[in-house]
């Protein structure tokens, strides 16, 4: 007879409901380690005001500065209702940079190049932390559903799922930069602008999906977080039986004597 014969119905219910808080806590973390629709917002939204104003004013300040002033105003809006402020600042410097480097170049298709850089390098990143069996998914991750590294070590299935997942964000970014950066080379800044506004959501959330696939697939999270917790309470528990004995064995001491 298997234990999954022997386990009481209060066990598998207790099993199942563990399983759903684990599944429904890894898409919460998911959308909050990627900042969510709020943060598709604030790093989309700036650069279709930019395209936008210079496709039709073909002004690089003008356009340069209503974006960097929409990107203060969705970060100032985060602030004032006490929102984290990771992926707006991320925001506001990347459009700062791109901002000062389209104005002091004169090249309109300066604007995105920062932004263009820096998805290339998280996919070179994240290829290469899969290849080196540390996927950034897991890295990312681990901590936000208190399972930390353990699975590298004791969870295979969710090893997997974590470098399946890096995978698929590294190939991902790497096909968008494979479609701008020719773009950013032999095409002009109204092109550049609205293919990059056109690839910034939906790579994002096939992205996520994907990772979402993977993870409603694998094994639940060990919560190393609540291991530690229970040693320590069976350490002070341990501890006080011992005291407890210790005193009991001193106060016989006098009867015996």
């Amino acid at each position: 007879m298997t234990s999954h014969d022997t386990s009481t119905p209060e066990d598998q219910s207790a099993a199942a409901t563990h399983a759903a808080q684990s599944r429904a806590a890894a898409d919460t973390a998911l959308l909050e380690a990627f900042g969510g629709i709020r943060g598709m917002v604030d790093t989309t939204v700036p650069g279709l005001v930019f395209v936008l104003i210079y496709t039709i004013k073909r002004d690089i300040h003008l356009a340069a500065m209503a974006a960097l002033g929409l990107t203060m105003v969705l970060a100032v809006a985060r602030l004032v209702r006490k929102e984290t402020l990771k992926h707006a600042f991320s925001g506001v410097f990347g459009v700062a940079f791109g901002a000062i480097f389209a104005m002091m170049s004169g090249d309109a298709k300066n604007f995105y190049l920062p932004g263009m850089l820096y998805t290339l390098g998280l996919a070179i990143a994240y290829i290469l932390s899969a290849i080196f069996r540390y996927p950034l998914i897991g890295v990312l991750l681990g901590p936000m559903l208190k399972e930390n590294l353990s699975w590298r070590t004791r969870n295979p299935g969710r090893f997997t799922a974590y470098t399946r997942a890096t995978w698929a964000w590294g190939l991902i970014l790497l096909a968008k930069s494979a479609i701008l950066f020719p773009l950013y080379w032999w095409g002009d800044a109204t092109q550049l602008g609205w293919v990059k506004v056109c690839l910034g959501i939906p790579p994002f959330l096939l992205c996520v999906y994907l990772t979402w696939i993977f993870l409603a697939k694998a094994p639940p999270p060990i919560d190393v977080i609540a291991e530690m917790e229970a040693e320590e309470r069976a350490a002070a528990a341990r501890e006080g039986a011992a005291a407890a004995g210790e005193n009991t064995e001193r106060d016989k001491a006098p009867e015996r004597a």
